[in-house]
């Protein structure tokens, strides 16, 4: 029988040991990330990544063609605090005490608190958010999210509750789906907040608002959108961040916002991946 001073392992033996299982175990995960980018480039050959507007071959995946890229009017620099529109100027840093508003905003306050865009509503963006909305091209949702990331810096915190804009049910069953609501719920996975599909309900059938006067459209939405009973806890003085599509107006989001305050909402802000240049 072996003493105990028998079987006890060198140092050297120890190390030895060790550096051969860390060296077996990176040549296994190298083997591992090359069958992976294999695979991956396989895919890529027999199916090649497309532009998100055009569906032109692209380099990379979930990105814009040359030619779409240039047509993306991203919003930068100063902005209206109130509904993102560009304005002439640098852009003043978040920690600046007095934040920029438009002539509009001005003259018809908006019952939220801050508001950005990503894009102008024109050219690539007007595409994506039709194909998005009316094409059943909901793969876009994704892509749009990290836009709005990065357009609603300084929005919103780790307790912001994310809505979407609601729509009324007899439209969402035409539909099948709430392109806004799309867009809310890869924002807040993406940025880890929580989300609340249906905060707001529209329980009133809106006409279209595509040729109406501005008067028109805020009295098309009076009285048409709440916070359902059963989620006024939830919201009462949290901060809330509503996410729509496209804003036009901003007939739709005030309604919205008025329901949340109205709800004893925090503060209320409003992130949109598209807004028109002017309102209409």
């Amino acid at each position: 029988m072996l003493c105990p001073d028998c079987v006890k392992v060198r140092p050297d033996q120890t190390i030895s040991w060790s550096f051969g299982l860390a060296f077996g175990l990176l040549l296994e995960l190298s083997a591992h990330k090359e069958k992976s980018l294999n695979l991956q480039s396989a895919m890529h050959f027999l199916y090649p990544p497309q532009c998100l507007s055009c569906g032109e071959e692209t380099s990379a995946d979930f990105a814009l063609c040359a030619e779409c890229w240039r047509e993306a009017a991203f919003i930068n620099g100063l902005v209206c605090d109130v509904c993102g529109i560009p304005l002439p100027g640098e852009p003043l840093s978040e920690e600046a005490e007095e934040h920029p508003f438009c002539d509009d905003c001005l003259a018809r306050p908006k019952p939220w608190d801050r508001g950005r865009a990503a894009l102008l509503y024109q050219g690539t963006a007007r595409r994506m958010v039709m194909g998005l909305k009316h094409r059943d091209r909901q793969e876009l949702a994704s892509p749009m999210a990290m836009w709005l990331k990065q357009a609603g810096q300084g929005l919103f915190s780790s307790d912001t509750l994310v809505a979407p804009v609601p729509l009324h049910r007899h439209r969402f069953f035409t539909r099948r789906f709430n392109q806004s609501a799309l867009l809310a719920a890869q924002f807040a996975k993406l940025c880890n907040l929580s989300h609340c599909p249906d905060l707001l309900k529209r329980h009133k059938a809106t006409r279209i608002q595509e040729s109406m006067t501005l008067p028109e459209r805020y009295e098309n939405l009076s009285q048409a959108i709440s916070v359902p009973s059963g989620h006024l806890a939830q919201i009462s003085r949290r901060p809330i961040l509503l996410i729509d599509d496209v804003m036009t107006s901003g007939a739709t989001l005030s309604a919205c916002a008025e329901a949340c305050k109205s709800a004893d909402a925090a503060e209320v802000n409003v992130l949109v991946l598209a807004r028109v240049a002017r309102d209409t």
